[in-house]
């Protein structure tokens, strides 16, 4: 039935949780309703769920300083009590790195897999049922009337609010920019991340034995992202440009218990892209690349071998096989083709550079067999003008996490909405 509420929150990935479980403890008599438009949270939670407690991994530094970053972790770590993956040997490749001019940050992981994200997202969602939070899923929200206080779902019910949080994460990038532009808030989205994932032999990879998800950074904001190993998939993920055209970006997962070993392991490489003179859309740039990645590949992904690529020739079914070649990719739904088709040379120049640096740092990511997917893009660059320190972009309406552009990751999305959510204290 229709209802009113405390506080609403569109969003049950990390940010909107986290808010949930702040508001909760701190005035457990509030009334909070979380909408969900799919089954499950579909974020970084459900995918993968690789969790990071080590600024600035996930922070942007212009809303986190370190001071701050470190005191919402802590919260962050007290709630989910996460297990630390150890690191060890890799003081080898921090020297190469080091040579080259790349850094090799050292991390405080987590890593649960997309079969453990599930287990964690039902049981948090219980623990706020619990608590008498209202958790509605597959409960799209269609429109906000911020004068009226009403947030309005898919099937035409109408729930009211006395202060509202709005956090539905990456996928919810364009969301978020219709529902800024129609209550009247101002933003600019000149950033996106365009980038390969490559697939590769555990055994070519070697530092993820130690290292779970190693973080590299290199010249020309180049950075490996979201590494996966031991039971790792690449798998894509389906956009809806602004005409209605679907296209799809590549992305990885890996399980902890449902899946047998392959001994694969896949990570991203990404360039950060700053859109400046003219003001250009982020989202529309990356729109425009996934639909001509889409064009060149028949309406699906493109990969290609590292070998077919140095040779300058694009790969054909029969690179999948045989030979050099000995393994099948995990993402059969691709089109084998050549990438420098597709993508923008001067992103290519740079990641492939830095790919060069890889393989010195750790040989063998070039073996010719190494699998090359086109495109993945990360849509997390909002950039609305803040109220106030608590991500207020109107009265009693709050933005958090990645979609929104006050975070990068599971940990820094939950604490973004733990800030918001004492943002929304204050107003209550």
């Amino acid at each position: 039935m229709d209802g009113t509420y405390d506080v609403v929150i569109i969003g049950s990935g990390p940010a909107g949780l986290g808010a949930a479980f702040f508001l909760s403890d701190k005035r457990p008599a509030l009334r909070i309703l979380i909408l969900e438009a799919d089954k499950f949270s579909s974020g970084g939670l459900r995918n993968d769920c690789k969790m990071n407690f080590t600024y600035p991994i996930g922070f942007p530094e212009e809303l986190w300083d370190r001071e701050l970053a470190e005191e919402y972790l802590a919260l962050v770590e007290s709630h989910l009590k996460p297990e630390i993956k150890t690191i060890s040997n890799v003081d080898v490749y921090k020297k190469r790195a080091e040579k080259l001019g790349v850094s090799l940050l050292t991390v405080r992981q987590s890593h649960l897999g997309t079969d453990g994200g599930l287990e964690l997202i039902k049981r948090l969602v219980s623990e706020l049922s619990a608590r008498g939070v209202d958790v509605f899923t597959e409960c799209e929200v269609t429109d906000i009337a911020a004068d009226e206080k009403k947030v309005v779902v898919a099937d035409g019910r109408s729930f009211y609010y006395s202060s509202l949080l709005v956090a539905p994460g990456r996928k919810g990038f364009r969301f978020l920019q219709n529902i800024m532009d129609n209550i009247g808030v101002k933003y600019v989205d000149n950033v996106v991340d365009i980038g390969l994932r490559l697939e590769l032999r555990e055994e070519h990879y070697p530092i993820v034995a130690d290292y779970y998800d190693p973080k590299f950074l290199f010249p020309e904001k180049v950075r490996t992202f979201c590494t996966n190993s031991q039971r790792a998939y690449v798998v894509k993920e389906k956009y809806k440009a602004r005409d209605g055209s679907d296209f799809f970006s590549v992305n990885g997962h890996a399980y902890t218990k449902v899946a047998r070993e392959n001994g694969l392991v896949n990570f991203a490489m990404l360039r950060t892209v700053n859109l400046t003179e003219p003001l250009a859309s982020g989202q529309l740039f990356a729109e425009m690349l996934g639909q001509q990645a889409m064009l060149l590949g028949g309406g699906k992904p493109i990969m290609q071998r590292v070998g077919d690529f140095r040779l300058g020739k694009r790969s054909r079914a029969e690179s999948f096989s045989g030979d050099l070649y000995d393994f099948e990719p995990t993402l059969a739904g691709c089109t084998p083709g050549d990438i420098s088709l597709a993508m923008p040379a001067k992103i290519l120049r740079s990641i492939w550079k830095a790919l060069k640096m890889l393989d010195t740092i750790c040989p063998g990511v070039l073996h010719p067999g190494t699998i090359m997917y086109y495109p993945e893009i990360k849509l997390y660059a909002n950039r609305p003008v803040f109220k106030n320190e608590y991500f207020c972009v109107k009265d009693s309406v709050f933005f958090a996490g990645d979609g929104a552009g006050t975070s990068r990751g599971i940990t820094a999305a939950w604490a973004s909405g733990i800030r918001a959510a004492r943002g929304i204290l204050e107003t209550l």
